[in-house]
């Protein structure tokens, strides 16, 4: 259906022409008009629609787009490893929830017209936008099953479109769109939506609060430390934290305000240590597993983060382990398999110098050890993740060659995933992982020892990964965000 000719059943106005702009706040500022426009048209007619029944036309609305026409190829500052194209052409993205990627937006649009010296062009898109999605903006819609309506939804409005809800982009695998343009940015407007929207189901809080710095653990006792941690921070009159959200969107700026356990805890529990400028610290428990590792990734990467790095536990592969030490991941073997397809196990995962140089200082800071004496309690070296919890109850012939042949320090299930996400979806990434049973040596995680090693090692490990985070926070973007982790013809958007 085209364009007109929906907007005209809807006796709506026809959509803005598309405007350019030299300015980029003036640029996201029409961004946001047309996307409150498109959705404010969704909800009225939904609404509408719940209360009257099926309506007489269909509904339609569109995402706002960026477009960029670069005909030169006069050299660019690309010291960044973004905010520039890589040759003259067509370039074009939709664009969903501005006022969530405000700053974002504002940043990499400035980049683009600094560095190539010609405007963006600000329009509607011919990308419908779901009803679904249009909703969840609405804490007072909910968009009922279909059996719970008198019409079938789809007949009145568009719903998701897995056409355009896919990685084919940071897969490497599209290079244009059907209109012949260049993806601007990593995710089109419907997939980010879809990932807003499951990361509030999965998670229990809300897209705005999560911040661009992320850890993962694989234990819930890490979430007991991490409270602790906020509860104390915001108490500090010196603390450049703001607040911290708990499960349900629970939110206390002072240490002695209470939180409300939950009655039943989400799939992945998540929480924010916050800071006014979004650079705070969130802490996402995914539970044990690879596939939980790469569903958690693959959602928050449409948030954009700078880093993300997996705190959590290991078997000790080696004899001269001990219960309690740490691992810096600097190689990784993945027989994890969930991103088999997606990224092949040929391609390298490799260590990230700034993201290593951080963890070690963190280490060093939190432990009060250092160079030669800190090989007493951490190995660097490869981490294997595996997709079977129970595999030492296999024959060991096989499995246990292959990890001494790629000179495995330790082994879980859930760090390759989470770093080679990192690397397909252009996220600075790194693991440090703590002994808690050796496996292979006959000590196992029995329940004692467990409450035990909980006890005095969760509070250390977890400060370590905060102070690396606050590190890295303090290193200058470009250098994080660097030519590492870009392939040929790359989107300008980080």
């Amino acid at each position: 259906m085209k364009q007109q000719e929906t907007v005209s059943n809807l006796n709506a106005p026809l959509p803005a022409e598309h405007e350019d702009f030299l300015d980029a706040e003036a640029a996201v500022d029409r961004l946001q008009a047309l996307y409150d426009e498109a959705t404010g048209l969704l909800l009225q007619e939904f609404s509408r629609a719940l209360q009257e029944g099926r309506p007489s036309r269909r509904i339609r609305a569109f995402y706002p787009e960026i477009r960029l026409q670069v005909d030169s190829f006069s050299k660019v500052d690309t010291r960044l490893a973004f905010g520039h194209v890589a040759h003259p052409g067509h370039y074009s993205t939709t664009v969903t929830r501005p006022d969530l990627f405000r700053n974002y937006l504002i940043q990499q649009i400035g980049l683009l017209i600094r560095n190539h010296g010609v405007p963006v062009s600000i329009g509607a898109s011919k990308t419908p936008i779901p009803v679904h999605f249009a909703v969840a903006s609405d804490p007072e819609l909910t968009v009922p099953q279909e059996a719970a309506l008198d019409f079938p939804l789809r007949d009145v409005f568009d719903v998701p479109d897995l056409a355009t809800i896919n990685d084919d982009i940071v897969n490497g695998t599209l290079e244009r769109f059907p209109d012949g343009s260049m993806p601007l940015a990593a995710f089109t407007a419907q997939r980010v939506d879809y990932s807003l929207a499951r990361l509030a189901h999965y998670t229990a809080t809300a897209p705005e609060h999560f911040q661009s710095h992320v850890l993962f653990t694989n234990y819930q006792f890490y979430i007991d430390a991490f409270e602790a941690f906020a509860r104390a921070a915001l108490d500090d009159p010196k603390s450049e934290y703001s607040a911290f959200i708990a499960t349900g969107n629970q939110e206390i700026t002072r240490g002695d305000q209470p939180l409300v356990a939950p009655l039943k805890l989400p799939q992945m529990p998540t929480y924010h240590l916050k800071r006014e400028d979004g650079q705070g610290i969130t802490l996402v428990n995914i539970g044990v597993g690879p596939s939980n590792a790469k569903t958690a990734t693959d959602h928050i990467a449409v948030l954009r983060p700078h880093a993300w790095l997996m705190v959590g536990h290991c078997a000790g592969l080696r004899n001269s382990q001990a219960l309690g030490d740490f691992v810096l991941a600097h190689a990784y073997l993945r027989e994890d398999h969930v991103l088999d397809d997606d990224l092949p196990v040929w391609v390298p995962i490799p260590a990230l110098a700034e993201i290593q140089i951080a963890l070690e200082d963190a280490v060093e800071e939190v432990t009060r050890l250092e160079g030669y004496e800190l090989k007493r309690i951490m190995r660097t070296g490869t981490v294997a993740t595996i997709d079977n919890r129970n595999w030492e109850l296999r024959d060991q012939s096989g499995p246990v060659r292959r990890l001494s042949q790629s000179r495995a320090v330790a082994l879980d299930m859930e760090s390759a995933t989470i770093a080679a996400n990192g690397f397909r979806f252009r996220v600075p990434y790194g693991t440090l992982l703590c002994v808690s049973d050796k496996p292979l040596h006959g000590e196992l995680k029995l329940p004692g020892m467990a409450s035990d090693f909980y006890r005095t090692q969760v509070g250390r490990h977890l400060q370590i990964g905060i102070r690396a985070m606050e590190l890295l926070r303090e290193t200058p973007l470009e250098r994080i965000h660097s030519r590492k982790l870009r392939s040929f013809d790359e989107t300008a958007f980080l």
